[in-house]
């Protein structure tokens, strides 16, 4: 990755092949000297050796898709750009006005007014009315040839929709949008997870491992914590980035922005009545901008999901799941109990992982690289050993275990998840659960298990038509309905 930041540092301008050597060469003695290969980055030693400012290198690593103003701007042919308005229009009935057209397909009125221009000159449309003289007042209708050609552009494919971003302009901006150029630090660490309990050794883990950017690998038993630990620190990762809606390669669509992951936090502005779009538009309305993501899956993760899918009726692709996480956190839940073999999913990890790179492949046959730009999570209850063998553990940077709760750890734990039910905490009650249902059980004390306790004493509380109460009946009525003697 730091030669992909590098070479873009170059193509801007920002520093020259010599200074990208020298710094290098200064990174990789800052590594040998302190051994904190995280703490490292390029970035740092090009400001160290007076390279390059740090405002210079924020506003780069904080990229901001520029409005294209023309149909070349937009790194797509006046082919794909015709077909894909053609297509938008007949699908309202082959009438669209050029507001419709510009919303349909995420582009400035001046490209909208250029791709119109094309169509008229094509006789693929015509002005329909108009009640003005002002572009904004006219409206179109799609001719017999123009219906044709959205026919033959459907049998291609029945991709409508925002015009896709070039595979080029996306790899750029996901590497400049890196999550490893994300600065977190102990307040942040704390911050984020002031509302679990945790100890200040696990959290002298974690920070530096979420610092990195890198892969983490939780381990240790059920409950304790792994996956919402994973989860609150992906939601807290600081900054915005943006995610275009589709990507082109190849002249083939692949659809990447998902609402179901990507969460956008533009404020939507009102609609100008002159359409003056060029003025009002802060980026390339082809991005959305986002929070960085976070994707969690779990036993469902097959192998297929890790490649593009393609839809043999509509005749366009979907980004693959881990795709979707770049710039974020990817995390994988219960990782060995997935339908495919650990070894086989870990292998299609391996490359990733070490290059910093991810390759996809098109119906086609056309083969294409990614920045692959995430920090991946590998949680699990089982033992590493009867999942990954050293050489996979090695290209790990983190493996943190996550051990049982304390009795301290516990009853803070049920304390808080008392207060959030409205119930009162009682000391003693406490002591009575531990003692009787942990220490003369031999059961471990699983951070989970305070919420679900609460929760049995909270139903049978609402059963019985009565205050919740946290007292040693309410306990023992809840521990025989909660545990299990195997």
């Amino acid at each position: 990755m730091a030669n992909v930041i590098g070479e873009l540092l170059i193509h801007e301008g920002l520093i020259s092949e010599a200074q990208l050597v020298q710094a290098l060469a200064c990174q990789q003695r800052q590594l040998l000297a302190c051994q904190q290969m995280d703490r490292n980055r390029l970035g740092d030693a090009l400001i160290a050796l007076g390279f390059i400012t740090a405002n210079q290198l924020d506003a780069f690593f904080n990229p901001v898709p520029q409005v294209p103003l023309k149909i070349a701007n937009t790194g797509l042919s006046e082919t794909f750009l015709v077909d894909l308005l053609l297509k938008a229009a007949y699908l309202e009935g082959g009438t669209f006005t050029l507001k419709q057209a510009s919303d349909a397909l995420s582009l400035s009125f001046s490209i909208i007014d250029e791709l119109v221009s094309l169509v008229k000159n094509q006789q693929l449309a015509s002005v329909r009315s108009a009640s003005g003289y002002s572009l904004s007042t006219q409206i179109f209708d799609l001719t017999r040839s123009g219906r044709e050609k959205a026919e033959i552009a459907f049998g291609i494919s029945r991709y409508v929709g925002a015009a896709p971003v070039p595979l080029r302009d996306y790899a750029r901006i996901l590497a400049q949008q890196t999550v490893r150029q994300v600065e977190v630090d102990d307040e942040w660490i704390h911050h984020s997870l002031r509302h679990m309990v945790i100890g200040e050794k696990m959290l002298g883990q974690l920070g530096p491992a979420f610092c990195s950017g890198r892969s983490v690998f939780f381990y240790g038993p059920p409950g304790t914590g792994k996956t919402s630990i994973s989860e609150t620190l992906g939601n807290a990762l600081p900054g915005q980035i943006y995610i275009p809606k589709a990507i082109e390669v190849g002249g083939q669509v692949i659809r990447l922005f998902d609402s179901a992951i990507h969460f956008s936090v533009e404020v939507e502005t009102a609609e100008s009545p002159h359409l003056d779009l060029r003025m009002s538009l802060k980026h390339d309305p082809r991005w959305k901008k986002c929070r960085r993501p976070v994707v969690m899956v779990g036993g469902e993760l097959t192998l297929d999901m890790l490649d593009l899918r393609f839809d043999p009726i509509s005749k366009f692709y979907e980004a693959p799941i881990h795709m979707k996480a770049g710039n974020g956190i990817f995390i994988l839940d219960d990782f060995g109990r997935q339908q495919v073999e650990p070894r086989q999913l870990l292998n299609r990890w391996i490359v990733p992982l070490e290059r910093g790179s991810d390759f996809q492949t098109l119906n086609t046959g056309l083969k294409f690289e990614i920045p692959f730009d995430q920090i991946t999570v590998f949680c699990t209850n089982m033992r590493p050993r009867d999942l990954v063998d050293e050489a996979f553990l090695r290209r790990i940077r983190h493996k943190i275990q996550v051990k049982y709760q304390t009795e301290d750890e516990f009853k803070e734990i049920l304390r808080r998840v008392c207060n959030a039910q409205g119930i009162t905490y009682d000391e003693v009650v406490a002591e009575y659960l531990i003692d009787n249902f942990y220490r003369k059980a031999g059961r471990s004390l699983s951070g989970s298990h305070p919420r679900d306790i609460v929760e049995h004493i909270v139903d049978r509380a609402r059963f019985m038509r009565r205050h919740p109460e946290l007292t040693t009946e309410a306990v023992d009525l809840a521990a025989t309905s909660y545990f299990v003697e195997m």
